[in-house]
């Protein structure tokens, strides 16, 4: 909850994975950002990843994202990994599914800790694992109609 004064750990302290999430609908950066509000931390990382329209030097015309029945347990598995593994004060992870336009937001991770630094790293922790480790996957069109599929 924003404006916590609660620390992991504590007896009664809220869980730290705040948000995880995965939607249809469009993703909002203001949402995760309130999401890891916490009056304790001096840093929140944000990361933000959206549907660009190339790749590999090819213009991407549609994508589309699914997923596995387990990826959003998957997901709460890895961000509850890394909350245990940084000093955690605050996570959310959200991930769209479904197709999506170049510019659309695809998937929006942040983390709030003591100190900017292991904000930063917790955040990429998060993203990066996310990438590699959730069954979310990627298909690609591209303008000369070949087509491809990312993260299978």
């Amino acid at each position: 909850m924003a404006g916590t004064h609660d620390h992991p750990g504590e007896a009664g302290a809220p869980d730290p994975v705040r948000l995880v999430e995965i939607r249809e609908t469009p993703l909002s950066v203001d949402e995760v950002f309130a999401a890891v509000g916490d009056d304790s931390a001096g840093g929140t990382a944000l990361f933000v990843g959206t549907v660009r329209d190339h790749d590999g030097g090819a213009d991407v015309s549609a994508l589309g994202y699914s997923c596995h029945p387990t990826a959003e347990a998957e997901m709460r598995r890895l961000a509850e990994r890394v909350a245990a593994d940084f000093p955690v004060r605050a996570l959310a992870a959200v991930h769209r599914v479904g197709d999506l336009s170049v510019g659309d937001l695809a998937v929006v991770v942040a983390v709030s800790c003591p100190h900017r630094q292991e904000a930063f790293a917790a955040c990429r922790r998060l993203i990066d694992d996310l990438k590699r480790e959730v069954p979310i996957w990627k298909h690609q069109e591209f303008a000369d109609g070949t087509a491809d599929w990312v993260g299978v």
